[in-house]
């Protein structure tokens, strides 16, 4: 099964904390209340009790269950270093891009009897800044992740397929068959 491009994303501004969010459950507990202000908005973004709420900030339970531990450290790594991450997403968009690593299967639209059948390949490709800002935006906007897989379609279509646009214009690029999609910064 392949990650989520959106998943990807925030996996890449991640890679730009200076600090380690917090490891034991107590202390992600008291920061994600901490950030939301109220222990009623951690019920809520949780799906817990307030009493489990209260007993994981006083520290009582030390290991949640796994379903509820995946959920308080991907809270928790949504609020962490938000000024960090909103300066990451700057520089990816403005001056740095971001690297497309993929293995898929690419076709094109070609006259008959060519060798533009789709096959598999692996491709690492730097995009340029218009479109990790294309991508910031959807994921802001909370697109679908067949948009998201649209945008890195076209991205990889312009830079690697037709090198910037500098050739083979008009070229149409198939994206198919997804093995493995990932986004670094």
């Amino acid at each position: 099964m392949v990650d989520s491009l959106g998943d990807s994303l925030d996996r890449a501004l991640e890679r730009a904390f200076t600090r380690r969010t917090p490891q034991s459950a107590q202390a992600q507990m008291k920061y994600l209340v901490k950030q939301l202000k109220d222990t009623k908005a951690a019920v809520q973004a949780l799906g817990i009790s307030q009493r489990t709420v209260e007993r994981y900030v006083s520290g009582k339970p030390k290991r949640p269950r796994q379903d509820l531990r995946g959920r308080l450290e991907r809270e928790v790594k949504k609020r962490w270093q938000p000024q960090i991450r909103a300066k990451s997403r700057k520089k990816a968009a403005s001056t740095g891009g971001l690297v497309e690593s993929t293995r898929a299967r690419f076709g094109f639209e070609a006259a008959g009897g060519t060798t533009d059948d789709a096959r598999i390949r692996d491709i690492t490709q730097a995009l340029s800044p218009e479109y990790a800002d294309q991508l910031f935006t959807a994921r802001a906007w909370g697109q679908s992740e067949d948009q998201f897989r649209q945008i890195a379609t076209d991205g990889l279509a312009r830079m690697y397929f037709r090198a910037n646009n500098s050739r083979a214009h008009g070229l149409g690029v198939e994206f198919t068959d997804v093995e493995r999609l990932d986004i670094e910064r």
